[in-house]
């Protein structure tokens, strides 16, 4: 009854009705909580459900599927309303998902596809993102060698992203302008691996590589460590808007860091995760569609929203909206970065 009538009265006035949510408690799953960005993410997912009056419980896996399972399991005895997962893995994940369901504990997928129509998705278009990053690194290198270090093989997002930046890049292959000298995915999305898969496909060329997608920041990161160690800086592209990825735009070290506003993001979650606790249907979330381009096609209710590209040129971006500090930012900058004069 209590449910029904929160539903109720959050149909109309919206999803921040602090009394409203008191009582309620959302817990998080993070797959991995040691990347820079889940910080950010985090601090709005708290803010918006203390807004809504809601507690705040999480569980980080470490990067292992096997404890996220268990950590979900751990968050369903604490007694919580809702879920928001960050999934390590896609298939791993979904014993977890029937539990909740069996509780009747409403399940958003954070970020990351869990493929279920009993899950709620919510991200920003990840075919957007790498279409952004193919775009942004072209414009500096439309011809040459090419590189693409993928993120972790258990996540659809990395094909999700690998689609967006073959999208760009396929015309140019097909007139031979720009050729693919290697790919590889990276374990854990860890800058380490992306580092090491960096420098094998800088051996196996012996050098010759012209540009390089990187799916996230961290592994750009990685990725210029190993091209730097053979005294080369070549266009190279990310997304996350890590600070340091965004000084290093600034530096001139990395093209474009494609900047998800994880605090929109976080918002959002927090927000749906409210509002599916007091019992609205996934589909009546405001600003829902359907989606269906996962690997099994199964059409669910998401949310995706936009992602920016930040280069040199609108540094500005993320230093006016607070995401960093003009010091942060422009330490080291090029001295053609307007954001840094």
């Amino acid at each position: 009854m209590r449910n029904t009538l929160l539903a109720a009265v959050m149909a109309v006035t919206g999803f921040s009705s602090a009394a409203l949510a008191e009582g309620l408690t959302v817990g998080v799953s993070w797959s991995n909580f040691q990347e820079e960005r889940w910080k950010t993410d985090e601090a709005a997912i708290k803010a918006a459900l203390e807004a809504a009056g809601a507690t705040y419980v999480s569980a980080d896996a470490q990067a292992s599927a096997a404890k996220q399972l268990t950590d979900v399991e751990g968050l369903i005895a604490q007694g919580v309303d809702a879920l928001i997962i960050l999934a390590m893995d896609k298939d791993a994940i979904v014993p977890a998902l029937d539990k909740a369901a069996a509780e009747g504990i409403p399940v958003i997928g954070y970020d990351r596809l869990i493929e279920d129509q009993r899950a709620f998705y919510l991200t920003f278009d990840n075919k957007g993102v790498g279409k952004i990053i193919a775009e942004e690194v072209t414009k500096a290198k439309p011809e040459g060698n090419y590189a693409i270090i993928k993120g972790d093989p258990g996540d659809p997002n990395a094909g999700f992203l690998l689609e967006g930046m073959m999208g760009v890049l396929q015309p140019s292959i097909d007139a031979g302008k720009i050729k693919i000298v290697g790919e590889a995915f990276s374990e854990g999305w860890k800058p380490d691996n992306a580092q090491a898969n960096m420098e094998q496909i800088l051996t196996a060329n012996n050098n010759a590589v012209d540009a390089v997608l990187a799916e996230n920041d961290g592994m750009a990161g990685g990725a210029i460590a190993a091209l730097a160690a053979q005294g080369l800086n070549v266009p190279i592209g990310g997304q996350d808007g890590d600070l340091s990825a965004l000084n290093r735009v600034a530096r001139g070290t990395q093209t474009v860091s494609v900047w998800k506003d994880s605090r929109a993001l976080g918002k959002a979650a927090g927000e749906i995760a409210v509002a599916l606790a007091g019992g609205t249907a996934l589909d009546a979330v405001p600003g829902a569609v359907k989606f269906a381009d996962g690997e099994k096609k199964v059409e669910m209710n998401a949310i995706l929203l936009t992602p920016t590209p930040i280069t040199k040129d609108n540094l500005n971006l993320v230093i006016d909206a607070g995401h960093i500090s003009k010091e942060q930012a422009c330490e080291g900058a090029m001295a053609d970065v307007a954001a840094c004069k």
